[in-house]
């Protein structure tokens, strides 16, 4: 997956959805930066700023913005997942 855009994950150390959203990218062959906005508090207000949400993980594949680990649940069963993975931009 050369063309796979950058996919970053904002999480903390124990949250159950983000261990759960990487597992499942991990499924996908997926790669991903994660920032731990628990241990930066700048970070969680770079997160906030962008998603307008305070919940992790929030979801980023390129410069869309997924929302977390139940939306891109849902994304895949919509077949919307995959695309964005392989670097389509979002229908």
């Amino acid at each position: 997956m050369s063309s796979q855009p950058p996919i970053t994950i904002y999480s903390t150390l124990v949250c159950p959805y983000c261990v759960a959203a990487k597992n499942f990218l991990q499924s996908k062959g997926a790669q991903w930066t994660e920032v731990r906005i628990d241990l930066d508090p700048e970070q969680r207000e770079k997160m906030m700023a962008l998603t307008r949400r305070t919940s992790v993980p929030q979801i980023f594949i390129g410069d869309f913005h997924v929302g977390g680990y139940d939306d891109m649940i849902a994304l895949h069963r919509q077949g919307k997942l995959e695309p964005l993975l392989a670097g389509q931009a979002p229908a």
